[in-house]
C-alpha cells in the first residue's frame, strides 16, 4: 500500500533515511517532520509491505507563475529499504509518486541524485527522468 505518511511513520523513516545517508547525523527533529506531513503542498509518500514501511519519497509540488501558473514538482529522498531493492519497489512508489504530480497539474517533476552508483541512475531513467532536458547547478552556504 502507498498512502502519505502518518506521523506514526516518524521512527520508519528515520531508518530508511539512515540507509540513504549513512554518513548524516541520524535524524531527530521529529517537530520537522510533523511540519512537512501537515504542510499543504508537501507530501511524504511510505510505501507498505506486510504492514513495515520499506519505501518512501518526498513530494514537493511548488506554485508557479510561468506554463500557464501550473505548478511543478522536486522529488528528494528516495529510498527504498536495502533488503528490499531490486525487486520493484522503488518503480511502484516513484510511479504512484508522479501520479500525484501530475495529479496536482504539474508540468513536470525534477529529481536530482547526488549518487555515481550506476543501478541508481537506471532507475531514475526507467522511472521516466531523462539526464539531458535540463542542467542542474547545486549552491551551499
Amino acid at each position: 500500500m502507498i498512502r502519505s505518511a502518518s506521523p506514526s511513520d516518524f521512527v520508519a523513516i528515520k531508518r530508511l533515511y539512515a540507509q540513504l545517508q549513512p554518513a548524516d547525523p541520524p535524524v531527530t527533529h521529529e517537530a520537522v517532520f510533523l511540519q512537512i506531513i501537515e504542510q499543504p503542498g508537501l507530501d511524504l509518500l511510505v510505501l507498505e509491505l506486510s504492514g513495515q514501511v520499506v519505501a518512501t519519497t518526498y513530494l514537493n509540488i511548488i506554485p508557479n507563475l510561468t506554463r500557464s501558473a501550473r505548478p511543478y514538482a522536486v522529488i528528494e529522498n528516495v529510498v527504498v529499504d536495502e533488503t528490499h531493492r531490486g525487486t520493484g519497489l522503488g518503480r511502484k512508489i516513484m510511479d504512484a509518486t508522479l501520479t500525484r504530480a501530475w495529479e496536482a497539474g504539474c508540468y513536470k517533476a525534477m529529481l536530482l541524485t547526488g549518487s555515481s552508483n550506476p543501478n541508481t541512475h537506471a532507475f531514475c531513467r526507467a522511472s521516466g527522468f531523462s539526464a539531458d532536458a535540463k542542467t542542474a547547478y547545486l549552491a551551499r552556504p
